[in-house]
């Protein structure tokens, strides 16, 4: 590793041997990033999506927490949740006409870091692939979310409480559990004749999945749940 010699003078006779600092102990200030929305001008009054592409009004993040604190900007939660203000006419697979699965005012969930963020009409919106959506909320609970194409909602177990030799486990020190139960499945992925391939896992199935696959979210209840696509469920468990 590179060193940077320093030269310090000597103070009213004391004498001071040179100092040697390695860089990884000098700070350095790196640039923030900011990904900013795309503004669209005041002059144009309406969006049109195509193909499969979907626009969706982002739901505001939470600027408070459950105490009633108020949580500066780089604090609060990037949302993954909105509303379907406008949808694409689909696309053609094959001689098969393919519809967009969501409708102008369903409630959606969404990957993290998808799509191109606009500012429309002085809001926050999403343009995004159908692809991208997680799911429908048919209520303000993830519980009751319906997946779409090959995605599986599954809930969470909980995390050991203690070693096989009976030791308790701190929070800090429990492992993050991959294995849960299905509660919903989407209508699966299209072929190339586009047809949905039906998903082989059924809500109620014990499974083990990729660790660090999916969206991780949190039911009104406080229980974990994850929607991962079907190809991250690893096995199914039996007892």
């Amino acid at each position: 590793m590179a060193t940077v010699p320093l030269s310090v003078p000597s103070i009213k006779g004391l004498r001071f041997s040179s100092l040697t600092l390695r860089r990884s102990q000098m700070s350095y200030s790196k640039p923030l990033v900011v990904k900013a929305a795309t503004v669209i001008a005041p002059k144009y009054t309406s969006i049109k999506p195509v193909g499969n592409r979907v626009l969706v009004k982002i739901k505001s993040g939470e600027d408070k927490t459950t105490g009633g604190l108020y949580l500066p900007t780089t604090a609060q939660k990037k949302s993954q949740e909105g509303e379907v203000v406008a949808i694409g006419d689909g696309i053609t697979i094959g001689s098969t006409k393919v519809d967009i699965s969501v409708q102008e005012g369903n409630k959606v969930v969404y990957s993290k870091y998808a799509g191109t963020e606009l500012e429309f009409d002085g809001t926050n919106h999403l343009l995004l692939k159908e692809d991208d959506i997680i799911g429908i909320l048919e209520s303000d609970d993830i519980k009751d979310l319906k997946p779409l194409g090959d995605r599986v909602l599954i809930k969470v177990a909980e995390a050991e409480e203690k070693t096989s030799g009976g030791l308790i486990l701190t929070e800090q020190a429990k492992q993050r559990p991959s294995v849960g139960t299905v509660v919903a499945v989407g209508p699966g992925s299209l072929d190339e004749d586009g047809k949905r391939k039906p998903i082989d896992i059924s809500p109620g199935s014990t499974v083990m999945y990729s660790k660090y696959a999916g969206s991780e979210f949190k039911g009104a209840d406080g229980t974990d749940y994850i929607a991962l696509r079907v190809s991250d469920v690893m096995a199914v468990l039996s007892s």
